[in-house]
């Protein structure tokens, strides 16, 4: 198993009001961009964000009882989950307008779309393999450390084969083998904040790639920036 720490390229503005629940990049027409969810009761949001100025270009505000978890872009739609109101919610990209939504049982966490299936966590060490077409569960995986399950999977991303999850409450970041539900490389994202900044804000939670810079994007709950990083060994 990898031992990673990241390697910061460039620090962008964020909404340090923004209860961060999912973050994926994309780019737009008028430049790179983030579709970011937001939680709380009463301010959870679906927002389309600029990523170099983080300034909000759209947004549309969950109900009051809703609590808004985890995003992923699915074929020009985002489906976007609620932490317990068992609704995953499906936009249109270009308005942000509700086209769909989908029931589910347990809570949501973190969702990621890796071509086929959405990769979805629900704060245990499980994550489950869902359609796209129904959010039927196709497979689950249990993820583990050696022989030790590892629960409090929470923000995710998908990328090629793999998907990062980030252990909530902590600044680790875990790479899965979802075949197996091996992790293959544990990344320590630790240290990006700083302290003054720490103490405003809350844990890490938003987890985003850029396939044609190999880089990831990372911010968390109150975060008044995102990180562009790359991910390298870590110091022996």
């Amino acid at each position: 198993m990898e031992t990673l720490t990241v390697e910061v390229v460039r620090m962008l503005p964020h909404d340090a009001a923004a209860f961060t629940q999912g973050l994926v990049y994309l780019d737009t027409d008028i430049g790179p961009a983030f579709i970011e969810s937001t939680g709380l009761y009463g301010q959870s949001t679906i927002r389309l964000v600029d990523a170099a100025t983080g300034a909000v270009r759209r947004s549309g505000l969950l109900a009051e009882e809703e609590f808004g978890e985890g995003a992923a872009l699915v074929d020009g739609r985002i489906v976007q989950l609620t932490w317990r109101s068992g609704r995953a919610h499906v936009y249109d990209l270009e308005a942000l307008a509700p086209v769909n939504s989908f029931r589910y049982d347990g809570e949501g966490w973190g969702l990621c779309w890796n071509g086929e299936h959405l990769v979805m966590s629900d704060g245990s060490a499980t994550l489950q393999l869902r359609r796209p077409s129904d959010f039927a569960v196709e497979r689950q995986v249990t993820v583990r450390i050696g022989d030790t399950p590892l629960p409090r999977l929470n923000e995710l991303e998908c990328v090629g084969a793999f998907v990062f999850a980030n252990v909530w409450t902590t600044d680790q970041i875990v790479k899965v083998d979802p075949a197996s539900g091996a992790v293959v490389a544990v990344i320590d994202a630790s240290g990006l904040l700083e302290p003054a900044e720490r103490a405003a804000s809350d844990v890490l939670n938003g987890i985003a790639y850029s396939p044609a810079s190999d880089t990831f994007y990372l911010t968390g709950k109150l975060w008044p920036k995102v990180f562009e990083v790359r991910l390298v060994p870590a110091p022996t």
